[in-house]
């Protein structure tokens, strides 16, 4: 069985100190996953809002000596609460997004949040 490697729990949990003051935390659906490796390893989240829509993801998950590839796609299991990657179709997460980008994605119901410029550089 596959094991989930753990970083450190010091960049848990996030205090909305660490974000702009312009930042805004809205609701969205889960709408699509993909895993493509067309200019490298990378993930993506396809969220709806309601009224628009954006997509989640696109870092280099292998290179250089360190893989976040395991990492970034358990953080987005655990944020949409299931355990197997076809399974966030659907689910609801919150997000915050800074000047049109999105920074995090979270939990619907708990204070976890993944924040992959602040979180993979941890690792």
């Amino acid at each position: 069985m596959w094991r989930r490697r753990k970083c450190s729990k010091k960049t848990l949990p996030f205090r909305f100190s660490l974000f702009s003051a312009h930042m805004e935390t809205q609701n969205a659906i889960i709408t699509s996953v993909a895993i493509e490796n067309e200019r490298g390893l990378s993930a993506w989240l396809h969220l709806d809002y309601g009224d628009s829509g954006q997509g989640f993801g696109g870092y280099m998950l292998l290179g250089g000596a360190r893989n976040y590839c395991g990492y970034f796609i358990a953080r987005c299991l655990d944020i949409g609460g299931v355990d197997e990657w076809s399974k966030l179709r659907g689910k609801s997460i919150r997000v915050r997004i800074e000047n049109g980008l999105i920074k995090a994605i979270g939990h619907i119901v708990k204070d976890d949040w993944f924040t992959p410029s602040i979180d993979l550089e941890k690792c």
